[in-house]
């Protein structure tokens, strides 16, 4: 992502008023709000970009093995801009592997892919990972305030002690322990005399 000189000093600015917090004035709040929607632009059109090259590459994988050329050369961009092979990837690479750019794909992406699978294990998300949706600049200091949702009131305290604003009412012992179920009696056996 680029910026133009004039994004840039909006941008210094904004950290300079993160840093040290002081009133804004209007423009420099405009000016912030527009480098937001700037940046949320940004941050769509890599998306929509992203989604072609995917279903690019799609198109080229389904097409092989006459495709491989167009494949080879849509998979190393993908993967410069962090895509994670799929199996289809990897078993499209190993029925190519014949070629030596092929089978060097074919190495880079079981990396790639094992790497992605333990940082998924890990719990952690990977920087390949599709962006999530950025929240919008809602409020600066000294600018546009917040839209606040309306408190909702909770649920009424005991009268024995007082609830703390926040702090979640102690559970019933039925809530925590569900009642016991008995015993079905053991099916009565009829012996057969003989």
């Amino acid at each position: 992502m680029a910026f133009s000189a004039d994004e840039l000093r909006v941008l210094r600015r904004a950290l300079a008023i993160a840093l040290h917090p002081t009133p804004l004035s209007d423009e420099d709040v405009q000016d912030c709000l527009r480098l937001a929607g700037s940046v949320d632009e940004a941050v769509g059109e890599a998306g929509r970009l992203r989604a072609f090259l995917l279903a690019d590459l799609a198109r080229y994988r389904n097409a092989l093995p006459g495709s491989a050329t167009g494949y080879l050369e849509l998979l190393q961009d993908a993967l410069a801009a962090g895509y994670d092979p799929r199996p289809d990837d990897l078993a499209a690479l190993r029925a190519l592997r014949g070629g030596p750019l092929a089978a060097a794909l074919l190495e880079r992406c079981q990396v790639v892919a094992e790497r992605s699978v333990r940082a998924r294990l890990a719990g952690r998300s990977v920087g390949a990972a599709a962006p999530g949706p950025r929240s919008r600049l809602l409020a600066l200091p000294g600018g546009r305030a917040a839209t606040r949702e309306p408190e909702r009131p909770g649920p009424p305290a005991s009268p024995g002690k007082p609830q703390k604003p926040g702090e979640r009412p102690m559970p019933k012992p039925s809530e925590v322990f569900p009642p016991r179920r008995r015993p079905a009696p053991p099916p009565s056996e009829e012996r057969a005399a003989g």
